[in-house]
């Protein structure tokens, strides 16, 4: 799933999610994270890490802002709407899309999935809820389309790892599941129910690793939180917070809006172009959709030794600053830096040798291809 760290926008106030007592109970340490206070780690931000790749994390992602989009043309809306070719997309299925302003910038990125013929449901980034619902809202007119908020309905939990599924199988009280486990596709999803209520099982995720994100009615989230946990206690799950969620999407090369995703940025300069449709009769921000010849570019960056570059972390080639880091770490799985930055269109051939300003230090780096991270089929 899709995330970010914008500020706040729905209230003044610190929000809560409906699995904060058991955070709490769990000794999480929380941060602020788009108007939510957040776990942002349990036990270590490295342990945590390990385990997403290595068996599987649980990770509340409940602040993430939830439409149903429904209606005769919803479809139709949905292509006039949004970067993609929603109408096509078949029930049980799940697409990732971005939402576009008129100059062809990125609103958000989001994942829809069809649930019926004339029903969708879109999943947004959390500090992007007022933006997506006004956007959504006002394109309507003209269709037999209406968009409702749904986002404090549900709680939203992500299971991740390569034990994930087994994990998820074995937990007690999920039944009545639409698709059997074994078929359950990558970026589909499954009906099923928890204790009497309905629990969407989708197969989506952001980590870089097979999961499974799990919609459910909020006064029933602690329950599941806790039914998985105790599934999943013999097969390496710990709770996981943002920032292994944060470190595990930047090895996978995955964007995070408000680094590598902003009004300011068109798809195709963050290697989304692939998600717009163009041959669209019409949709919101086509007519500005592509960059500039000299418009800069996403890259991936990989440095020797410890020390890493970090969000606006100035990118040089020779006595020229060609470029800015986006999101930077020591890749807990990888044992070096890695970053993504925007760099002219000149640098950013594979092999392109760099340097990343670092606190008054140039760290030589190496322009590679992304994900710096892909897991085992």
């Amino acid at each position: 799933m899709p995330d970010n760290d914008q500020s706040p926008t729905l209230a003044d106030a610190p929000r809560h999610s409906p699995l904060y007592d058991v955070h709490s109970a769990l000794g999480a340490t929380f941060t602020d994270f788009a108007g939510w206070q957040m776990p942002v780690r349990y036990s270590s931000d490295l342990a945590e890490h390990k385990a997403v790749r290595e068996a599987a994390g649980i990770f509340d992602i409940s602040h993430m802002a939830e439409f149903t989009v429904t209606g005769a043309e919803a479809g139709d809306f949905l292509d006039y709407a949004l970067a993609g070719r929603l109408s096509a997309l078949k029930v049980g299925r799940a697409k990732y899309s971005l939402l576009l302003t008129e100059h062809g910038g990125v609103i958000d990125d989001v994942i829809v999935y069809r649930l019926n013929d004339a029903e969708y449901l879109i999943i947004s980034n959390a500090g992007n809820r007022d933006a997506v619902s006004t956007a959504l809202s006002t394109r309507t007119s003209g269709f037999d389309a209406a968009v409702a908020d749904v986002s404090d309905n549900y709680a939203l939990i992500a299971v991740q790892g390569p034990r994930a599924e087994e994990i998820l199988a074995a937990t007690a009280d999920i039944t009545d599941l639409g698709v059997p486990w074994h078929e359950q596709k990558y970026f589909a999803w499954a009906d099923a129910s928890f204790q009497g209520s309905p629990l969407l099982l989708a197969r989506t995720g952001y980590t870089g690793e097979d999961g499974f994100e799990l919609l459910v009615a909020a006064d029933a989230a602690a329950d599941l939180w806790n039914a998985v946990s105790e599934a999943g206690e013999s097969h390496g799950l710990v709770p996981a917070g943002l920032a292994a969620r944060d470190s595990l999407r930047l090895e996978a090369g995955m964007p995070l809006y408000g680094h590598e995703l902003s009004r300011d940025t068109k798809p195709a300069q963050a290697g989304l172009g692939r998600v717009v449709v163009t041959a669209k009769d019409a949709f919101v921000g086509k007519d500005a959709v592509t960059p500039g010849d000299d418009a800069r570019v996403l890259v991936g960056l990989v440095s020797e030794g410890r020390r890493a570059g970090r969000a606006g972390y100035t990118v040089l080639a020779g006595d020229s600053e060609v470029g800015a880091v986006t999101s930077g770490i020591l890749s807990p799985t990888l044992g070096h830096p890695i970053a993504m930055a925007f760099v002219d269109p000149a640098q950013a051939e594979p092999g392109t040798a760099l340097d990343i300003e670092v606190r008054g230090k140039r760290i030589p780096a190496t322009v590679t291809t992304l994900p710096f991270y892909s897991r085992k089929k």
